[in-house]
């Protein structure tokens, strides 16, 4: 069992959209909508780049700006992380059945840590960072290496996953996919089954997935 974090297990894409508009303030400028949306499920030099382009600012320096985010967004996580409906129930469910486990997201380790004192650092067997990859989402690589780690093959897992970014990589990789849309919706594709929350999906389902189609 594959899990994105940000915006499928917690509601934290509200707080990097606080974080991210304040950046772009401090730079005197305003974060467009467009630039927000686009950087849903990508990695922080991405973001940084579409940010730097959005402002009109493509000089400035990825990394001084990536520092900047993480020193606001590891404050915002720490007072206001909250559960995404029906994950916290799912994850119980299938932790207790024993099933393997990894969580992958295109956030850094040193976020994640703080993230895992609300997600529970029992309840993944793996945990594959953003900036553990040669290649972050919507690349393959972060799925193909969780399946790996935790020994199963890939095309013996479900992802779940909120983003086109994240679904794309998911999908690629082999996985079978189950996307729950957040804050951007996730167009259709062969291979990927939409919910609208993880309220109504339990173990059957996701064992439905595995023998559907892709």
């Amino acid at each position: 069992m594959l899990f994105d974090m940000d915006g499928t297990l917690v509601d934290s894409e509200k707080l990097w959209d606080v974080a991210l508009r304040e950046l772009a303030e401090e730079y005197g400028g305003t974060l467009s909508t467009a630039a927000r949306l686009a950087m849903i499920g990508s990695s922080m030099a991405a973001s940084m780049r579409i940010l730097h382009d959005d402002l009109g600012q493509p000089w400035r320096d990825p990394e001084i700006s990536a520092a900047w985010i993480d020193r606001r967004i590891l404050e915002l996580f720490r007072t206001g992380l909250r559960w995404r409906p029906g994950a916290l129930a799912l994850l119980r469910a299938v932790r207790d059945a024993r099933i393997p486990t990894a969580l992958v997201t295109s956030s850094g380790r040193q976020l994640v840590e703080v993230a895992l004192d609300t997600l529970g650092r029992d309840s993944f067997d793996v945990v594959v960072c953003g900036d553990e990859v040669d290649a972050a989402k919507p690349h393959p690589e972060p799925y193909l290496t969780a399946a790996r780690l935790l020994g199963v093959p890939i095309g013996r897992c479900v992802a779940i996953e909120d983003s086109p970014a994240g679904v794309t990589s998911a999908l690629t990789a082999g996985a079978a996919v189950l996307a729950v849309p957040a804050e951007v919706p996730v167009p259709a594709a062969d291979g990927v089954h939409q919910r609208e929350s993880l309220t109504a999906v339990d173990l059957e389902v996701l064992a439905a997935l595995l023998g559907a189609p892709r």
